[in-house]
């Protein structure tokens, strides 16, 4: 899917992790303060239990990714939405090609599909999900990625067959079709070049430092190269957790609203700080190589968080352009 402009615009997208308690109500809050507060776009996690202890005990409890995205497909009109990733354990191949293509319909092409192997094994035993080994995960993470692009590259009235180690498909009528054309967009780790080369259109890194992340991406376009695909036909995107507030004390007390240490999330490669140094952190992922930056707001449903990010650093980064292959 290439990316034909010279100029590509930096974008902002805000991301959450519902997996720490919240009803559907308080997830399309979130979202639509994203939309009205000029975000690129809306995207989650894809887990079922809190990963770290808080006071809440994660009450009410999870919200499954796709269920929400699809509310969200009708209950908000210009955020794109995806998933910072789903799960390949979580779902069948053929399952969620249909479940993806049908919320991009209800979106009118605004989903993206964020996938990975996944890790967390205690979350798949509390749900009766099998979890395999690691090496077992990333081959039928890849087989996965090969069957979903299969089906929807498939012309209609035609059949997708597939047999592999982990998955087989048989006379698949290859059906429903995304709206979006070719496909929607693939989000892949890039931690993992050959395979956001042979099947992604945008290389992530998650919780990385600038430096960390500017080497990533160098490891993606030098495989781009490698493979004979060219390496600008790629987004190349950061995740970076953000505390902020007005000042030293609105950080502490943002801090304390997530049940986050500033020192644990400034460790883990995350922006912390006024909105004048939120800014300046996110610049140096632009320097970096990154054209697209997601903010990880800690705590959903402090919307205080959300609006003064949205008041006061979006409309700085909102006219930001890098040059498509400036991230070298």
């Amino acid at each position: 899917m290439p990316i034909a402009d010279d100029e590509r615009a930096i974008r902002l997208r805000a991301y959450t992790a519902p997996q720490y308690g919240c009803t559907y109500a308080d997830e399309a809050a979130f979202a639509k303060l994203v939309e009205t507060g000029g975000f690129d776009a809306y995207f989650r996690a894809d887990h079922y239990v809190p990963l770290v202890a808080r006071s809440d005990r994660g009450l009410p409890g999870p919200t499954d990714a796709w269920t929400s995205l699809a509310g969200l497909a009708r209950d908000t009109t210009q955020i794109r939405l995806g998933t910072l990733m789903s799960c390949a354990s979580f779902r069948l191949p053929g399952v969620l090609a249909v479940t993806v293509a049908q919320v991009d319909e209800m979106s009118l092409g605004r989903v993206e599909l964020g996938l990975g192997a996944g890790w967390n094994e205690e979350e798949c035993r509390a749900y009766g999900i099998p979890f395999a080994d690691q090496r077992t995960r990333l081959a039928a993470l890849e087989e996965q990625l090969e069957i979903i692009l299969g089906i929807w590259a498939t012309p209609e009235g035609e059949q997708f067959t597939y047999a592999g180690e982990h998955y087989e498909l048989r006379d698949c009528p290859a059906l429903p079709k995304p709206w979006q054309q070719p496909r929607p967009p693939v989000v892949l780790s890039a931690g993992a070049p050959r395979r956001v080369v042979r099947w992604g259109d945008e290389a992530n890194v998650a919780q990385g430092s600038p430096s960390d992340t500017a080497a990533a991406f160098a490891r993606v376009r030098d495989a781009c190269v490698a493979a004979d695909r060219d390496p600008d036909e790629l987004r190349y995107s950061v995740l970076a957790q953000v505390v902020c507030g007005e000042d030293e004390d609105g950080v502490a007390a943002c801090a304390a609203r997530a049940e986050v240490s500033v020192d644990a999330v400034r460790a883990a490669h995350g922006i912390v700080g006024t909105p004048a140094e939120v800014v300046e952190h996110i610049s140096a992922y632009v320097a970096a190589g990154a054209d697209t930056v997601y903010l990880y707001f800690p705590q959903m449903l402090d919307l205080a968080h959300l609006a003064l990010v949205a008041s006061a650093v979006v409309p700085e980064v909102s006219s930001w352009t890098a040059p498509v292959g400036s991230a070298r």
